[in-house]
């Protein structure tokens, strides 16, 4: 089993930054890739990134690429989201999520992680709110 507590929402003007973070208990973390996905009002939930179990691959949603980074942290069981020249459009909830599958890599796998239903365990989500 892995838990996942999200945290570092808050309420920014447009252009600002935040980071958000992920907090995973559970031994074998360091074994799944964990991606971020956000959902805003009335709307279905949406990919934002991905990243392999060992930070070697990674994978962004279009509309975030070149202002959001994700990394890693396997030994304090971390995963965060640096977001960056945030914009209105970004408010939403934000998840953090695990593949509970070990180990696995490649290029078609990280295709497969902007698909929820590739994920085991999701935290309860964070708020983001960019204003205008």
């Amino acid at each position: 089993q892995v838990q996942l507590v999200e945290s570092g929402g808050g309420l920014v003007q447009a252009g600002a930054s935040l980071r958000l973070s992920c907090a995973a208990s559970g031994r074998t973390f360091s074994n799944y890739a964990m991606g971020w996905f956000r959902q805003a009002p009335g709307k279905e939930r949406e990919f934002v990134g991905a990243i392999t179990w060992d930070g070697a691959k990674i994978n962004y949603a279009d509309s975030v690429k070149g202002r959001f980074t994700i990394s890693r942290d396997n030994a304090k069981n971390m995963v965060y989201l640096q977001m960056n020249s945030l914009k209105p459009e970004d408010t939403a909830v934000y998840y953090c999520a695990a593949d509970g599958k070990a180990n696995r890599s490649g290029n078609y796998y990280l295709t497969s992680l902007q698909n929820e239903r590739k994920y085991d365990y999701w935290g309860q989500g964070t708020q983001v709110t960019v204003s205008s």
